[in-house]
């Protein structure tokens, strides 16, 4: 794993440093228990501890019985972790039944909320063993706690710990923007949510005014709004906030965000596993299969479709989907998946797609479309015969897909994606719309809509195409010895020795 995990890395050159200056310092970080949150965190993890030979990080893990992927993904990393960097399985807790909550983001941060005693229990031994361990009179201390997004409850903790909490944001640094201004747009409006907004919000974050509808469905929800709230409102109290994107992809944002009365900003990706699931999702035999599909293809012809870990549409949309691909007559991966079972699942796996696509689409598209579940969409986006990718826009397939200079057509679906795409669209002009603020159950995106995206995509937009390109070789520059990346996550390891 620590092999493939380095191309990410290969150029972040490791810090010369006496060990025994200050000791060994230990790094703890807990994250909410889904796909999105823990990759992007664990490569964090280890972007620290690869840089600098005095640190090593714990890592608490929530687990959540409706994502057994999640776990599956967990044991690959602790099966493989490296040895300055190991795997806490925080207790069980009891919860409410997730169908008392009107979304995942209220169950979650509930289910996080019950894990206080137990994390303080964890970093309390943490604390204990680094007292006992000294190394010519310089002993371990844990130099920081970092938590994500939805995971504050956790900043309690560290202030009865004494230590010192960071925000690890695994978004764009235009969402942090907006999850910083809701307590001041609460305190002008005093919504319960933000579904009756009836104009565009500035935020100094983004170049154009944000139209309502391409905020997060939950923000307009009223249960949903009270967490993203909650949980905004306590950003400040952290000692930092590192963000996994880079100056150079954007600027106008991360001068934004800092111009806030806010805490250090560190920008220290893209933090990608360029693995990928490649190397643990159990399903090997199907994703050597799509390979050997791809091999096949010529170079730049194939458009993926793809909709994140947790993305789902419903059977008429999938059918306008088939009929305007159908219609470009061009080389096509679609990673189609089903409804999950609740809100928290997973999407499922079609035993036979044919249940909700086009009579004879399969047969139709036979010689040149392949339709699959599950696949591993980094590694998929690195193949020379992927042209274009139509996205959820989550931020890891963003950064993903510039990193291998992939051109996107926007499909948010959940989450913060369509204010993502709105980013990606309008302000960077590093993506073509298919839509940008689709609410999966509500809208129906037509065929002639599909196939017009698609087309663009794939042939009709050169100076996006350029665009990606060039942001592909700034994302690899900002990681290497003295870019961006690099000098800011070397801030924030003087930040981290000098607590």
């Amino acid at each position: 794993m620590g092999k493939t995990r380095s191309k990410c890395t290969l150029n972040l050159q490791k810090r010369v440093v006496n060990p025994m200056a200050t000791g060994k310092l230990e790094l703890v970080f807990i994250s909410t228990p889904g796909i999105g949150n823990l990759v992007p965190l664990f490569e964090f993890a280890h972007l620290l501890v690869d840089h600098d030979p005095r640190f090593s990080a714990t890592i608490l893990i929530v687990t959540m019985p409706q994502r057994p992927l999640v776990n599956t993904y967990v044991q690959s990393r602790a099966a493989a972790a490296a040895s300055n960097i190991r795997l806490i399985h925080l207790p069980a807790v009891e919860t409410p039944s997730p169908d008392q909550f009107q979304n995942s983001i209220a169950y979650i941060s509930m289910l996080i909320e019950k894990h206080r005693p137990h994390v303080k229990h964890a970093i309390t031994d943490l604390m204990a063993a680094a007292i006992e361990s000294d190394s010519n009179h310089f002993p371990s201390r844990i130099a920081g706690l970092f938590i994500d997004m939805f995971t504050t409850s956790m900043i309690d903790v560290a202030n009865e710990l004494g230590i010192p909490c960071y925000l690890y944001f695994a978004s764009p640094a235009t969402f942090l923007g907006f999850m910083l201004h809701l307590p001041i747009l609460d305190s002008k409006l005093n919504p319960t949510d933000l579904s009756g907004l009836d104009s565009d919000l500035v935020l100094p974050e983004f170049v154009n005014p944000v139209p309502p509808s391409v905020l997060p469905s939950s923000v307009l929800q009223k249960e949903g709004y009270a967490w993203f709230l909650h949980h905004a409102r306590r950003y400040a109290e952290t000692k930092g906030i590192i963000v996994n994107t880079f100056v150079e992809l954007e600027p106008h944002s991360v001068n934004g965000v800092r111009s806030r009365q806010v805490p250090a900003v560190y920008p220290i990706g893209p933090a990608l596993d360029l693995a990928g699931p490649a190397q643990w999702h159990p399903d090997q035999v199907h994703h050597r299969k799509v390979m050997t599909w791809l091999d096949d293809q010529p170079p730049s012809s194939v458009v993926f479709l793809c909709f994140g870990s947790m993305g789902s549409l419903s059977g008429p949309q999938v059918k306008e989907i088939a009929i305007g691909l159908e219609r470009t007559g061009l080389h096509f991966l679609w990673a189609l998946r089903g409804p999950p079972k609740t809100q928290l699942h997973l999407p499922s796996e079609y035993k036979d797609p044919n249940e909700v696509l086009p009579n004879g689409f399969l047969e139709r598209t036979a010689g040149v479309g392949l339709v699959c579940g599950w696949v591993s969409q980094v590694s998929i986006l690195a193949h020379k015969a992927i042209g274009g990718f139509v996205s959820h826009c989550g931020w890891n397939s963003i950064l993903e897909s510039l990193w291998h200079g992939v051109p996107i057509a926007t499909w948010p679906v959940y989450a913060e994606q369509q204010m993502n795409a709105f980013q990606m669209v309008r302000e960077l002009g590093l993506a073509v719309e298919i839509t940008l603020d689709y609410r999966a159950g509500s809208d129906l995106v037509v065929a002639d809509e599909v196939e017009r995206g698609i087309k663009r995509l794939m042939d009709g937009d050169d100076e996006v195409r350029r665009k990606v390109k060039e942001m592909g070789k700034k994302s690899r520059m900002a990681m290497m010895e003295n870019g961006s990346s690099y000098t800011s996550l070397g801030a924030l390891i003087e930040a981290l020795v000098g607590n």
